[in-house]
């Protein structure tokens, strides 16, 4: 008869040599960081971000001379591009998150890290940190060469003020695509998430001119001409309108956009927090 298993027969257990830190948020943001800088879409999205304003601002500076900035902002050149520019934000917002349900990577991120609230913060810790700074840079650089060539007696008095208001459109378009990125994270669907921040932008404009036809729906027609991404673009940036009394503050833009983009955020972590990938 086969007596009781010795102790010194029993296996034994293993623990690795390699230190298991506790996850936390920085692994994540590493995470998601590598993720980011590594696919091509934040090459050709950012990359058009920087061409369209660096490009079209400086080439608008070399058109201007300085008489033409008496009551223009130096930084006004920027806005060229960035009203274009605003679209690839958008677009990369969006890709940050669908493009890992299109190829199947969020089941390995969530395997690896299943806290998904984490993986999410870390996603917009990351993109709106990449996209405010490329967005700033690439500003700076047309104001900085419009300062240069036209800041002189012709061109008026010009003050820091401006590049507040320059910082302030910057933040604008980061939280567009803040907001592209929370419609992702929603929908997980790539062309149904661009679609609908691409309608977002560009109907208003043309649905407020539409419904000011008709008399009646006109007071509706004008408040939604105030309220969209192109004029609130220019507003924030400066730009003289004859029409300025109307308009609504800079605060007022900023402020309807950062209520959407926390509805849209919140609603996300809602989303990605219940429901299966």
């Amino acid at each position: 008869m086969t007596g009781p298993t010795s102790t010194a027969d029993q296996p034994k257990s293993y623990s690795s040599p390699l230190p298991t830190p506790r996850p936390h948020l920085g692994h994540a943001l590493a995470s998601e960081w590598t993720k980011l800088t590594s696919v091509r879409s934040t090459v050709w999205t950012l990359g058009s971000l920087v061409l369209l304003v660096a490009g079209i601002g400086l080439f608008a500076v070399s058109e201007t001379r300085s008489s033409d900035y008496q009551d223009v902002p130096l930084t006004a050149p920027a806005l060229f591009g960035l009203l274009v520019g605003q679209v690839p934000v958008m677009v990369l917002g969006v890709l940050t998150i669908t493009s890992e349900y299109g190829t199947g990577l969020i089941r390995t991120t969530l395997t690896a890290a299943p806290d998904r609230g984490r993986v999410l913060t870390a996603k917009y810790l990351v993109f709106s940190t990449v996209a405010f700074l490329t967005a700033t840079g690439s500003v700076a650089v047309v104001g900085l060469a419009s300062e240069i060539l036209h800041d002189g007696g012709a061109a008026g008095r010009h003050g820091a003020g401006e590049w507040a208001h320059a910082l302030a459109g910057c933040v604008y378009v980061t939280l567009l695509g803040v907001l592209g990125l929370a419609m992702g994270a929603m929908l997980r669907h790539s062309a149904g998430a661009i679609a609908v921040m691409l309608g977002l932008v560009t109907l208003p404009p043309v649905i407020g001119a539409m419904l000011s036809m008709w008399e009646t729906m006109a007071p509706l027609g004008r408040t939604v001409l105030q309220y969209n991404a192109p004029v609130a673009l220019m507003q924030l940036f400066g730009l003289p309108d004859d029409n300025s009394a109307d308009l609504p503050g800079n605060w007022a833009h900023l402020s309807l956009l950062l209520l959407l983009t926390g509805a849209a955020v919140v609603g996300s972590y809602a989303v990605v927090g219940r429901r299966d990938v």
